[in-house]
């Protein structure tokens, strides 16, 4: 299904949060065809761990982001992405600079989630850069939603309770915004 990429600045705080709970909401909704989930960050330092208040705040979620390590966005991983998602509309904005051609696919988390949830709700097999296609149409007719409230504030230098509300934030809306684009998942029981 390919490959969904997730973008902040250092990729030490939040995108190692999103790319963690990206796809376990992927993998909770599709199982074993659950798109590779990666992190980059625009300014990131090579090897660079994870914050303790990312990491803590992660583990209170049920997220083990202890052993990430960051990694510089580069345009190929950009290439390869069917979907970016940036925690700033200036990560949006440095994503389509690096790629242009990227553009279609590349949202802030917020803003996908309001995309994906103002479509008609996906039916049958979920067809990820179908969604991800008509979020992009429907950005593009005008609709935002709420262009105020773009961006998840970076938490680095913040204290612990700071790490926490951006921690429940990115998992809010992460789950929201897989929801809303591939809908509950196969991985539920019944017949």
């Amino acid at each position: 299904m390919g490959l969904v990429l997730v973008v902040c600045t250092g990729n030490i705080c939040r995108s190692p949060l999103g790319e963690g709970f990206v796809r376990r909401a992927l993998q909770a909704r599709l199982a074993g065809s659950a798109p590779e989930v990666r992190s980059a960050g625009t300014a990131g330092l090579e090897g660079s761990v994870a914050t303790r208040g990312s990491v803590e705040a992660g583990a209170e979620r049920g997220l083990d982001v202890s052993g990430h390590e960051a990694r510089r966005l580069r345009e190929p991983m950009i290439d390869e992405a069917v979907l970016i998602v940036t925690m700033t509309a200036a990560h949006r904005d440095e994503v389509t600079a690096m790629s242009p051609s990227a553009g279609p696919r590349t949202f802030t988390l917020k803003e996908l989630t309001r995309l994906a949830e103002a479509l008609p709700a996906p039916d049958g097999v979920p067809d990820l850069p179908a969604r991800i296609s008509q979020a992009d149409s429907l950005r593009r007719s005008g609709f935002r939603g709420n262009p105020y409230d773009e961006d998840i504030a970076d938490p680095l230098g913040m204290s612990l309770d700071m790490y926490r509300a951006i921690a429940w934030e990115i998992e809010e809306q992460a789950d929201r915004m897989v929801e809303a684009l591939v809908g509950r998942g196969t991985s539920e029981g019944g017949d």
